[in-house]
């Protein structure tokens, strides 16, 4: 008993260093979006920076229309695009993990080939553009490249197959359950730890996601919070650069280029620092509820 508490003082103390020592970067970045841009350029970033400022702030609340906007397409894309990559993820795999279905083998071999070949950029533009006609839509945001991955597809294959009993699909299918209910109230409640995992992953892939924009979007209403953030940059660096900045509406202050980077890093991950602790116990939820009792 004794023995066991050292050891959880002692893995309570290393896992807080450990915390503490992931924290500090983020601490930094939140610090040096509150710097002066002086302060920035003269020393370098810091935890206790010479001067205080919110000019960086100020720049981005200036864009708060757009900033909205964008944090609207953003939540949409991500959580439409999980919900449909989970669902499409999980039926895809499940008939490959049934060794009863005939087609399973070829199947895999399919998925499998696209992790280690791919048509590249160009040609997958020319197909989404020319054939599928998703430029300028919503849907650019959420078909290509995150809404089916072979990755995705084999873990959870892997999960049916390896942990799911077949004695469980073997007594559905004696009560008379189709394969489309063993899958609905059987597969999917028993994986819930591996839908968990590939839902905050696809998630997060959806939220930091600016390729697709960069790619496919023209129309600015359709700017996620990431590709907005992008431009932004792009127009100050592009501001800081012409010596007639007063003409294109910035006045005589001097543009806080340094400090607004880390302004935008944290508008980018505060939604995912504030919604992740609220995942973090469906995982924990899922192992349990997950686990397979005899």
């Amino acid at each position: 008993m004794t023995e066991s508490k050292s050891f959880n003082r002692a893995a309570t103390v290393i896992l807080t260093l450990l915390v503490i020592i992931a924290m500090l970067p983020i601490l930094l970045i939140i610090i040096a979006s509150f710097s002066s841009e002086t302060s920035l350029i003269r020393n370098g970033y810091s935890y206790w920076p010479e001067g205080w400022s919110l000019d960086a702030y100020y720049y981005m609340v200036k864009q708060g229309a757009m900033i909205v906007r964008a944090y609207g397409v953003s939540f949409f894309v991500t959580f439409v695009g999980t919900a449909l990559s989970v669902m499409l993820t999980t039926m895809l795999a499940y008939p490959i993990s049934r060794k009863s279905f005939k087609y399973r083998n070829i199947l895999a071999f399919f998925v499998f080939f696209t992790m280690l070949f791919n048509g590249g950029i160009v040609p997958s533009y020319i197909m989404w553009t020319r054939f599928f006609h998703i430029k300028d839509t919503i849907l650019a945001l959420m078909i290509p490249n995150y809404l089916i991955t072979a990755f995705n597809v084999i873990l959870v294959k892997n999960y049916f197959q390896n942990s799911v009993p077949d004695s469980l699909i073997e007594a559905a299918q004696l009560d008379g359950a189709s394969e489309m209910k063993i899958f609905f109230k059987v597969m999917l409640p028993l994986a819930v730890p591996t839908v968990a995992t590939i839902s905050l992953f696809t998630g997060i892939c959806y939220w930091n996601d600016w390729t697709n924009g960069l790619y496919y979007i023209n129309d600015e209403k359709l700017y996620s919070i990431q590709q907005l953030l992008m431009k932004i940059m792009n127009n100050i660096q592009a501001l800081r650069s012409n010596s007639n900045a007063a003409l294109l509406g910035t006045g005589s202050v001097d543009l806080p280029g340094t400090s607004i980077r880390m302004a935008m890093a944290v508008i980018g991950i505060l939604p995912i620092m504030l919604i992740y602790p609220f995942v973090q116990k469906y995982l924990v939820k899922g192992v349990v509820v997950g686990a397979v009792k005899g």
